[in-house]
């Protein structure tokens, strides 16, 4: 599996990424800087969290600015899977590739814990070995990932099953609307996830439940 890893001033979480795509795929990502404006032919495109532009403005507003992202939609818009996760998942909504927004927790202060997520879709590109209604633990680092959307946009998000990652069992850390912890655009290739599946992949981390996410994508690269 092909994939990119997208690089921002601030980012800090591309290197547990990059670590987490090698060693489930066994093919080192190739690292592209925001500036760029071109992508190369790729399986997978990541947009990882971090603190870009040190979150000035709004969490991912800035970033979301940024040249690649130009190159990003293109390639969505032709099925290209792109992951981004935590501070990439802000970035991908304010660059209008996910519906809704990423607000400040509802406690208004910074979370780091592991919480239980349900898997609300298991037929997507990123849920393919997991199952229906399974619950697994996942490491939350962040301080704005309060997901919310309109009521029009949520209702289409929920009938078109756009939920791929739902907070479970009174975890929720931030207070998102409808325990919503990652959301799909509506083709279903774009996945904006708050927690941090990248750092459960090994026993040594805690807990592996983040390696099905990984394991569909290589699945879907190498049918």
């Amino acid at each position: 599996m092909k994939s990119l890893v997208i690089q921002f001033p601030g980012s800090n979480r591309d290197r547990d990424m990059i670590a987490a795509l090698e060693l489930i795929s066994g093919h080192k990502p190739q690292v592209i800087w925001h500036q760029e404006t071109t992508l190369p032919p790729a399986d997978l495109i990541v947009v990882p969290g971090g603190f870009s532009y040190g979150d000035y403005l709004r969490s991912g507003a800035i970033a979301a600015r940024s040249a690649i992202l130009i190159e990003i939609a293109r390639h969505a818009a032709r099925g290209v899977p792109v992951l981004g996760v935590r501070n990439g998942f802000q970035i991908l909504t304010e660059a209008g590739l996910l519906p809704g927004t990423l607000m400040r927790n509802a406690s208004l202060k910074f979370v780091c814990k592991n919480v239980q997520l349900e898997i609300s879709n298991a037929d997507t590109l990123f849920t393919g070995k997991y199952s229906s209604n399974q619950i697994i633990n996942c490491p939350v680092a962040h301080h704005d990932g309060n997901y919310f959307a309109s009521p029009d946009t949520l209702k289409t998000i929920e009938d078109n099953a756009q939920v791929a990652f739902r907070y479970a069992n009174d975890t929720n850390p931030n207070g998102s609307i409808n325990n919503i912890a990652g959301v799909l655009n509506k083709q279903k290739n774009v996945l904006g996830l708050m927690p941090h599946p990248e750092n459960f992949i090994e026993p040594a981390h805690g807990g592996t439940d983040g390696r099905a996410l990984f394991e569909s994508l290589l699945e879907m690269a190498n049918p």
